[in-house]
């Protein structure tokens, strides 16, 4: 049984830092392109990053570009985020998620596992 279990989220003020992790088990995770997204209240899911399965690719959406991170050890079974100079609009629930066969890594749609969610929150 493949599970996305996420940690790290938190309440942050505005130009701090978080790093989010997301542990993967059930042995897709070296297979497996991995990305976050979030979603904040009222807003649909929006990309944030993913990585490609050896690591040597990274994507961003524009307004993460220089401030968020993404990475993995695919020794851990981890994919982790780092996030820099956060904003209150960065405020929302982040999800994890494994993908087989993305093809853009853009789309929750090419996206077969999910976690559960990890809150952040960056205040004013």
């Amino acid at each position: 049984q493949v599970q996305l279990v996420e940690s790290g989220g938190g309440l942050v003020q505005a130009g701090g830092s978080l790093r989010l992790s997301c542990a993967a088990s059930g042995g897709i995770f070296s297979s497996s392109v991995m990305g976050w997204f979030r979603q904040a209240p009222g807003k649909e899911r929006e990309f944030v990053a993913a990585i490609t399965r050896s690591g040597a690719y990274t994507y961003y959406a524009d307004s993460m570009k220089g401030r968020f991170t993404i990475s993995r050890d695919n020794a851990k079974n981890t994919v982790y985020l780092q996030m820099n100079s956060l904003k209150p609009e960065d405020t929302a629930v982040y999800y994890c998620a494994a993908s087989l066969r993305a093809t853009t890594n853009y789309y929750a749609n090419e996206y077969n596992y999910w976690g559960q969610g990890t809150q952040v929150t960056v205040s004013s």
